[in-house]
């Protein structure tokens, strides 16, 4: 570990330790006339840390700072270390406490020499501040606010307790009750690491502080960082943001972090606020990279309204500058909270020590609130809103299904509610049902869905949903004529969560400290967008032999066997999922994900072997093109010129949109398996940079998403649809095979005989095939004018299955079929 603030010392831990000279009877700040105790010397030293030495490099012999090792000199501190008794009897002799006082002040004030450091993201770190800055010794920084059972020869969270004191005033005991801080063991991963500036408990109007100032979410711009200094461009304080992800190659201009030179010595990463704020935290993350291992174990933090006079946040007890504990991993979100919420418009976090043979670098993200600005000095920054007054909210399961049920009996005649299943915690897979007639399905009338949840901590296309049902119910009951013609011309499905369990994980932890992948896996491991049959593989091989579409179809491609097995690894989610799909005719959907503003398209896996990205395109390219870049070009997000990229992948060069596989490859994805096994063209879209943003920013990307989300429905709308009909009965035919001449891919009707087949502008030879009957092609002309074209067809039995269906049913031969069935067996003679 690195050392980059010379030495320190840890503070006194007191809990009823002798008390003031003179009265060694007294607990420590008692005084002889008041009642209320007072703790003027910093608590007792911890038993189990270790220590270093107080001062710049005068006090400790001119030695510069130096790289130490996680355990450093820990068993050489601990035989250093003085234990006091915790209370000295009234009847001890006046030079025995005289002595006692003296060996308290002389280890209050005089420098422990040692270099031993404690593990990082220990709760307590007694550093001094760099060589070039003030040799005070520094106070104690923050304890973690959230108790955990102790752990042996290591102490890092606190807890209070109430104890009893005994108070000596005018000759009467008085017994009072205070809570005192205990020391308990390290934090467990359970719970996100929190800590505070101040000895104690997180004070409840303060949890988690303010929201984020927006280094994640983008709402600060590059502009709005600056650093000591940079390894690269790459590493430079632009990276510097929670959850920023690299590339897979260090060195490029997508790395995972901030990082300071090495000959840095006094390291800082600055954020300009643009407007007076008032900061309460910070969160930090090492750095992101499959290469190295780079993360920040302390720091100290500044405040500054001109960014050249600076002060520092000061602990509560001490009044000395403050050191947070960070990271002891480069992915886990460690929260620290001021002791004082500070204004101001600039912040500086200034890293104090970091890993042995690493690099002073961090991800961060800063929790500050708005203050009012009275003098008029600084422009206004409007708080992201949205004009319709809709629940923006995280809903965890049980206020999912409160909303649900609410938006249910408000729009009774337009909504169902009903689930598919249940995932492997017995959590039910709600579906909101939203038409004209829901419960049924409408000749004619094409089904939509949306999925969003389906890894459980990107969270905001969850809230996207459930803001889209309640806008619908709202605007219908209003009279909207656009959502009246989307719910009486579509029956929509809404799955808001199809991975609860994982985001009571995700949410659990909190939208600022989830972290990149906490919760995006089911509570069995399972990632549900690998988790779909291969059915890529099977279609693809068949190609190479020449059987599709003669032998192996280009459509409906069944389950693998081992895929049906009992013992296959499929999860109950998917299990659920696909079973909907097979029940419902599903046209179109939408898979909801974050973390990314791009749309991808199928196919998601490359065609080639073990190739990580290649382009491996559908046989409607050209549909799913289209439909990616409908929701790209309406998304305001996206559509931002000034937008900077999310993470190490600029996709506005490419419209906003790309092939899955070309991205990176992903078997068994839901998108392929919609397209392969049902009639469903389905894209994903990645909805934000953030994938667990703040609920405060749930307005703004619901207006970024709103128009996007009713158009993408409305497409459904292009392309061709109609009945296949028995010619003699009039009656539809099910299952039904339509096929476009020049695309290998074919649909199917439904069991009343209706399709829908999506194609882009253009002229088409449609034909239309159905066992037992004879088939018929006819020319249908796509235009851009909205709404499907009608393309229906009446198909004519066979002669064979006419006869067929005669004898089944006991019946006499017509003459016209028997003479039909005479010039048959001839032309066979023949």
């Amino acid at each position: 570990m690195s050392t980059a603030g010379g030495s320190s010392r840890e503070g006194w831990r007191g809990r009823g330790v002798v008390g003031e000279c003179g009265d060694p009877r007294l607990p420590v700040g008692a005084h002889p006339t008041r009642s209320a105790p007072a703790l003027p010397y910093p608590p007792l030293r911890d038993p189990g840390a270790s220590e270093l030495a107080v001062g710049g490099p005068e006090a400790t012999g001119g030695v510069q700072p130096q790289q130490e090792g996680a355990g450093g000199s820990r068993a050489a501190g601990r035989k250093r270390r003085t234990h006091l008794p915790r209370r000295l009897s009234a009847s001890a002799p006046p030079h025995f406490a005289m002595w006692w006082c003296i060996l308290l002040a002389l280890a209050t004030f005089a420098p422990a020499v040692g270099q031993g450091l404690r593990a990082p993201g220990a709760s307590v770190l007694g550093l001094a501040p760099p060589p070039a800055t003030t040799e005070a010794p520094v106070a104690t920084a923050a304890l973690p606010s959230s108790p955990a059972p102790p752990s042996a020869g290591k102490n890092n969270g606190t807890s209070q307790k109430h104890v009893r004191i005994r108070i000596i005033k005018k000759k009467k005991v008085i017994m009072k009750k205070r809570k005192k801080i205990t020391v308990t063991g390290p934090l467990v991963t359970a719970k996100p690491p929190v800590t505070t500036g101040s000895a104690g408990t997180l004070p409840k109007e303060q949890e988690l502080g303010c929201p984020p100032l927006g280094l994640e979410s983008l709402r600060v711009s590059d502009s709005q960082f600056d650093a000591s200094s940079s390894q690269s461009f790459g590493l430079g304080p632009h990276r510097g943001r929670l959850n920023i992800q690299s590339g897979l190659e260090d060195g490029d201009l997508y790395d995972g972090a901030w990082c300071a030179e090495e000959q840095d010595t006094e390291p800082w990463l600055q954020v300009d606020a643009r407007n007076p704020v008032r900061f309460s935290g910070v969160i930090t993350q090492g750095r992101n990279s499959i290469w190295r291992y780079d993360w920040v174990t302390s720091y100290k933090v500044q405040f500054s309204n001109d960014s050249q006079t600076w002060w520092g946040s000061r602990n509560r007890s001490s009044g000395m500058d403050a050191v947070f504990p960070a990271n002891s991993d480069p992915e886990t979100s460690v929260l620290n909270l001021l002791p004082e919420p500070q204004v101001a418009r600039f912040i500086r976090l200034l890293p104090q020590t970091w890993l042995q043979g690493g690099a002073s670098c961090l991800r961060a993200e800063i929790l500050a609130c708005p203050v009012s600005d009275p003098s008029g000095l600084f422009p206004e920054t409007n708080a992201p809103a949205s004009p319709d007054p809709l629940d923006f909210r995280h809903h965890n399961y049980k206020a999912m299904r409160k909303l649900m049920k609410q938006v249910n009996e408000q729009c009774p005649n337009i909504t169902r509610v009903y689930s598919i299943g249940k995932s492997y915690q017995g959590l039910k897979l709600y579906v909101m049902e939203m038409s004209d007639r829901p419960g049924e399905h409408e000749l004619g009338e094409p089904e939509v869905r949306y999925v969003a949840g389906m890894h459980g901590n990107e969270a905001l296309g969850r809230e996207l949903l459930l803001l889209l049902m309640q806008f619908l119910c709202r605007e219908f009951l209003r009279g909207d004529p656009r959502v009246i013609r989307l719910l009486t011309e579509t029956r929509i499905h809404l799955l808001p969560s199809m991975n609860p369990d994982g985001y009571e994980t995700a949410f659990r932890r909190g939208s600022e400290l989830v972290g990149w992948a906490e919760g995006r896996w089911t509570q069995q491991g399972i990632d549900l967008n690998h988790n779909f049959a291969d059915l890529n593989t099977p279609l693809w091989e068949a190609e190479n032999d020449g059987l599709v579409p003669d032998t192996v179809p280009n459509h409906h491609l069944p389950l693998p066997t081992y895929y049906t097995l009992p013992n296959a690894t499929v999860a109950p989610e998917t299990r659920a999922v696909i079973e909907w799909m097979e029940r419902i005719p599903f046209v179109l959907s939408a898979n909801l994900h974050g973390g990314e503003l791009v749309v991808s398209y199928p196919f998601d896996m490359t065609r080639t072997p073990w190739a990580a990205r290649e382009l491996t395109s559908t046989p409607d390219e050209a549909v799913f093109r289209w439909l990616s870049t409908v929701y790209a070009g309406t998304n305001w997000a996206m559509q931002d010129p000034d937008r900077r990229p999310c993470h190490n992948q600029d996709f506005s060069l490419h419209g906003n949109i790309i092939n899955g596989a070309d991205w990176h490859t992903v078997p068994g994805s839901m998108n392929d398996f919609s397209y392969l096994h049902t009639n469903c063209f389905e894209i994903t879209v990645e909805l934000s940079c953030d994938k667990f943003p703040h609920e405060n920013e749930l307005p703004q990307e619901w207006e970024n998403n709103k128009e996007a989300l009713l158009t993408y429905l409305e497409q459904v709308r292009m392309g061709i649809a109609g009945v296949v009909r028995d010619k003699d009965t009039e009656l539809g035919i099910a299952d039904a095979v339509i096929a476009v001449d020049g695309i290998n891919h074919d649909v199917t009707t439904a069991w009343g005989g209706d399709y829908w087949r999506l194609l882009t502008p253009g002229d088409y030879m449609v034909t239309a095939s159905a066992e037992g009957y004879h088939s018929v092609t006819r020319s249908c002309r796509v235009t851009f004018e909205e709404g499907p074209v009608p393309c229906h067809f009446h198909l004519t039995k066979t002669p064979k299955q006419r006869l067929r269906e005669l004898l089944a049913a006991g019946a006499k031969v017509p003459p016209d079929l028997r003479r039909r069935l005479e010039r048959l067996r001839g032309h066979k003679k023949d």
